[in-house]
C-alpha cells in the first residue's frame, strides 16, 4: 500500500529541516549497508574521512579535522586506524619537508569506489520508485543543498575543487 505523500511548506524552515532529516536517515542507512557489504571493518565516520581525501586531495591533519568537524586528536586517531589498514598514508608535504600530508592509498581509493558504486545502485533503486513529478526538481534541490553545505559534487576531482 503506497504511503501518503507529505506536503511541506518550503518557507517553513522546521518543516524543510524535518524532511531533510528524514531523507538523511535513509541515506545514512544506505551508506552503512554499502560499507558493510564491502566487507571492511571501517566505520561511517572513517569512510567520510576517505571520501574527503578522495574529493579534496592530500590534506594536513588540521584541515582534515576541520572538514570532518572533529578535534585534531580525534582526526589523528581516525587516521592512525586507516593507516593501519592501508587506506591512508602520511607523506612529506611537497611544499615543506616539515609538514605531513595525508592522502588515500590505492587501496583507499578502491574502497571509496567500491562503496560508492554500491551506494549509487541502491540510491538508483530508490529514485526509480519515485513518481516522475517528484523526481523533477530533486537534482536541483539536492545540488543547492550540497552547495549550501560546502560539499563538492560527486565525481569532482580534487584539481577541480581547488581550481
Amino acid at each position: 500500500m503506497p504511503r501518503p505523500t507529505v506536503q511541506f511548506d518550503a518557507t517553513d524552515i522546521d518543516a524543510v529541516t524535518d524532511a531533510v532529516l528524514t531523507a538523511s536517515r535513509l541515506l545514512v542507512a544506505v551508506s552503512a549497508r554499502s560499507i558493510a557489504a564491502a566487507g571492511d571493518t571501517i566505520t561511517l565516520p572513517q569512510f567520510r574521512l576517505l571520501v574527503i581525501l578522495q574529493s579534496r586531495g592530500a590534506l594536513k591533519h588540521a584541515a582534515l579535522a576541520e572538514y570532518l568537524g572533529v578535534t585534531p586528536s580525534t582526526a589523528s586517531r581516525m587516521v592512525d586506524r586507516l593507516v593501519a589498514v592501508g587506506t591512508v598514508e602520511r607523506q612529506n608535504s611537497p611544499n615543506s619537508r616539515r609538514e605531513i600530508v595525508l592522502q588515500l592509498t590505492k587501496e583507499g581509493a578502491r574502497l571509496v569506489r567500491q562503496v560508492t558504486t554500491r551506494r549509487r545502485k541502491e540510491i538508483a533503486k530508490i529514485v526509480a520508485k519515485m513518481p516522475d513529478d517528484a523526481r523533477q526538481g530533486l537534482v536541483d534541490v539536492l545540488a543547492a543543498f550540497a552547495e549550501a553545505g560546502g560539499e563538492p559534487p560527486a565525481g569532482t576531482s580534487p584539481e577541480a575543487i581547488w581550481a
